[in-house]
């Protein structure tokens, strides 16, 4: 009889084919992302224009973003699936390491002593009944517990393998960030409104002590020329976009740690994510202001501005035309390394710095909510 011997090879073998099914979900989303990204950079190849070099390169800085992400998580459940597996191996072994110790007591006993039982013939023949009885359950044991030894076996290579992936995404998306910012100083077909008196602007700058006086003064510098309008601001409420591959951290006038209050929400998002114009606008100031960083304020339509406060680089010229998507900046920080993405991804402590984006919506001249005009997920 060699029962031991059959279990032991059952935990051994492996299938190569095998499913996993806690780990699908996060394996197509990176799947997905990679096939965004691959389009993306199609796009950035087929380029000929320097407009539509812009356009590429911020699909491509976007799509590495949302990989980025998607590995992340798919990093994050893996971690946590093997976590799971590992508790449940330890517990499987703990009761196959006793059973095989009692199979194997059986396999160097002699064929005759097993065939006898000191209580008799009948027993003999009730201890042979269970023994077939058992050894069906224990290989289906052993081979739950191969199973799951080749899923996490398979799980922890998955989290190695992405090391290379993570370290050859971040390299790409700097570079991408590079060649964008190139483009933006080569771009020279956006349509321009010229401020009426330029010294203006620069004093209202020297002059504002406050983002609200600085923005009640913008709105009272005309423009040469009206912009044309091809769709209304007002009409677009509750659907744009966010300018940022992010997540909601405060809303309109809620009080932070300080127990401050500021009449825009904020957005929490990767170090140096990229920042699109949410909505065809006029550039009325970019640059740094007061203590809120480098900001971008834009006219989307006459009477109303959205600010954008806390960027770490800024694109465009003052009265440059932007069209919905384009790139107006960077938030503040640095990419981080490859070991701190997978620490962070795997442990899910925090280790990659978070920045934000303010986010204020003016009409005449009055803050409103932003949270009604863009198209915030967890409303």
């Amino acid at each position: 009889m060699k029962i031991a011997r059959a279990l032991t090879l059952a935990l051994c073998l492996t299938l190569p084919n095998l499913a996993l099914a806690a780990s699908d979900e996060p394996v197509f989303a990176a799947r997905n992302a990679a096939e965004n990204l691959r389009a993306a950079t199609q796009a950035l190849t087929d380029a000929r224009e320097a407009r539509d070099r812009v356009s590429a390169l911020s699909n491509t800085i976007r799509a590495y973003e949302q990989g980025l992400q998607a590995m992340r998580e798919s990093l994050r459940r893996a971690a946590i699936r093997e976590y799971s597996l590992k508790l449940q191996i330890e517990a499987r072994r703990n009761q196959l390491s006793q059973l095989l110790g009692v199979l194997q007591t059986l396999e160097r006993a002699s064929t005759p002593l097993l065939l006898i039982h000191p209580s008799g013939p009948l027993d003999t023949a009730r201890s042979g009944q269970i023994l077939s009885e058992v050894t069906p359950s224990l290989l289906r044991r052993a081979e739950d517990l191969r199973a799951e030894l080749e899923e996490m076996m398979l799980l922890q290579a998955l989290q190695t393998a992405a090391k290379d992936d993570l370290e050859s995404g971040l390299k790409a998306v700097q570079d991408a960030r590079v060649a964008l910012t190139k483009a933006i100083g080569e771009r020279t077909n956006l349509p321009k409104r010229f401020i009426s008196d330029a010294e203006q602007l620069d004093t209202l700058l020297r002059n504002s002590e406050t983002l609200n006086g600085f923005a009640h003064g913008l709105a009272d510098l005309p423009f040469d020329s009206a912009p044309e309008v091809p769709a209304s601001f007002a009409a677009a409420r509750g659907k744009i976009p966010l300018p940022v591959f992010g997540a909601l951290l405060r809303r309109f006038n809620e009080a932070d740690a300080s127990g401050l209050r500021h009449p825009g929400i904020i957005l929490s998002a990767r170090s140096v994510s990229l920042v699109t114009a949410p909505f065809a606008a006029t550039i009325r100031y970019l640059g740094p202001l007061l203590d809120y960083g480098n900001v971008i304020i834009l006219e989307p339509e006459a009477g109303y501005l959205i600010v954008l406060a806390g960027l770490g680089e800024v694109y465009g010229e003052v009265g440059q035309i932007l069209s919905a998507g384009d790139p107006v900046g960077l938030l503040r920080g640095s990419d981080p390394a490859a070991r701190d993405f997978l620490v962070e991804a795997s442990q899910g402590n925090g280790e990659i710095r978070q920045e934000t984006l303010y986010i204020e919506i003016r009409q005449d001249r009055n803050p409103v909510d932003p949270g009604a005009w863009f198209a915030l997920a967890d409303k």
